[in-house]
């Protein structure tokens, strides 16, 4: 036979028949007729509610879906970041250029460390590519930036950033130089060179 006990109110503990003549409680005599919601392991008494392993998944799958969403998007809103930034500095690379050549009787300077803007990295944390055409000759006229039809993309000088593999070939139409953010048309244009 199944004992159950109870407490009475007054704290005395025994089975239902002992309690019973104290407090006039009659308890049911089935473990059945308690009305106890199961347990997991299948006993009555304190019930304790999980997850199921499918509630589980279902969690990890919808956070799968939303990473695999916010990643590209992110990782797209970054780059678009980063092009501007590149396209603002050759901008303030571009003017203090211009400053120099006004200061010493329009002439360019050889190298950017004759500027300011020395000590401007592109956002991946290169310098920027800097060649003043009006004074190369010889082998720095092979480093001129040149567009699909092989002519050059300035009169001046060319100025660009190598982009995110740090790699660029002169002719826009190398696989090195598809990434590169370039000066063209005397500063008419600049931005990727795979949409020049």
């Amino acid at each position: 036979m199944i004992s159950i006990h109870f407490t009475d109110g007054a704290g005395e503990r025994g089975t239902a028949r002992e309690l019973a003549p104290a407090n006039g409680f009659r308890a049911p005599t089935h473990p059945e007729k308690l009305h106890l919601p199961l347990a997991p392991n299948g006993t009555r008494g304190r019930f304790v509610r999980g997850f199921t392993l499918v509630e589980l998944l279902v969690v990890v799958a919808m956070a799968v879906a939303l990473t695999a969403i916010a990643v590209p998007t992110y990782q797209s809103y970054m780059d678009d970041v980063r092009l501007s930034n590149v396209v603002k500095d050759i901008a303030l690379i571009s003017i203090h250029l211009e400053r120099y050549r006004t200061e010493n009787r329009g002439q360019l300077p050889d190298t950017l460390a004759e500027t300011p803007a020395s000590n401007l990295a592109d956002p991946w944390g290169n310098p920027y590519g800097y060649l003043n055409i009006e004074t190369a000759t010889g082998p720095g006229l092979g480093k001129v930036r040149k567009d699909k039809n092989l002519v050059p993309l300035n009169t001046d000088f060319d100025l660009y950033s190598m982009g995110k593999d740090g790699k660029s070939k002169s002719p826009l139409t190398a696989a090195d130089s598809h990434d590169d953010i370039v000066r063209a048309n005397n500063g008419g244009y600049v931005g990727p060179a795979s949409e020049y």
